[in-house]
């Protein structure tokens, strides 16, 4: 079964997606360089913070607490070095850290040794630098999981539908790699069955036919920005899991024929999806 992971630094939607059977609760303090490069496009900067951290560990009793922190930096003005931000989210009781928008060895080195086996350690491979330096990269020691920031090397490979990478074969190329050093790894995001740009089930089953053992939920899924009311969210988080992981008993079924069927269905809804972008602009 693939671990849920949903982004929130509210406690009460914390303990409702963990009493709902998400794995993984994630806060993201992540901010420095978001904004440039993701500057006018729809897209969710949180930039939770080290008290948010504490608060979400006050709740949680079985899902694990991620946190993405900011990429490897010096000391800002008005923020502390990467250095301090990693101790501060350890101490304030992170089960994992995640380095997003790295680019080479060097950096997740750093990252590694910075963490210092004290939590385990997520790299974000969301970046073409990365991609194209993976194998330099796998060789670094102590990478405990790996997923694939489909937003981001989306855009930075000129794509216009995030879900291209998964079509063309690049996600495929990365997992297959990160599987052979025995790392686990995911990719990507979903909203619930049904939902989506790309509805959900085709790239349930592609997580499947690849090995992925990790996903985010979408703000598709629950957009709390929208949606306030707890009961509401409650019902959200109780369907829309319970949906995912019927569509995983399903693909246990399944033979390769379907797989190869199921990705064939997809790589032609993400052309018209992609096609359907390039129109409108």
């Amino acid at each position: 079964m693939l671990k849920l992971m949903y982004i929130t630094k509210s406690p009460d939607v914390a303990r409702l997606a963990e009493s709902a059977g998400v794995d993984r609760i994630f806060a993201d303090m992540e901010f420095i360089g978001k904004d440039q490069r993701q500057g006018g496009l729809d897209t969710v900067q949180n930039h939770h913070t080290v008290a948010d951290v504490r608060r979400l560990r006050q709740v949680l009793t079985k899902a694990e607490l991620l946190v993405r922190v900011n990429p490897i930096h010096d000391a800002l003005p008005d923020y502390m070095s990467s250095k301090d931000e990693i101790d501060a989210v350890i101490e304030a009781g992170a089960d994992i850290l995640m380095l997003p928008y790295f680019k080479t060895a060097e950096e997740a080195l750093t990252f590694i040794r910075l963490v210092d086996g004290r939590a385990r350690t997520m790299l974000l491979l969301e970046t073409p630098e990365a991609a194209e330096r993976v194998d330099e990269i796998l060789a670094v020691p102590g990478i405990d999981e790996i997923h694939i920031g489909l937003n981001d090397l989306s855009l930075g490979y000129g794509r216009r539908f995030m879900f291209e990478l998964l079509a063309d074969g690049t996600v495929e190329r990365l997992c297959r790699k990160f599987c052979e050093k025995g790392i686990p790894y995911g990719f990507g995001g979903i909203a619930s069955p049904g939902k989506g740009a790309l509805s959900a089930e085709y790239i349930i089953r592609e997580h499947y036919r690849l090995g992925s053992g990790c996903v985010i939920l979408s703000r598709s899924f629950c957009d709390t920005a929208k949606v306030t009311d707890l009961d509401a969210i409650r019902d959200t988080f109780a369907r829309g899991v319970a949906e995912i992981r019927a569509v995983e008993r399903a693909c246990r079924e399944e033979s390769d024929s379907f797989f190869s069927d199921n990705r064939q269905e997809l790589c032609r809804r993400v052309q018209m999806i992609s096609e359907r972008i390039a129109a409108a602009k």
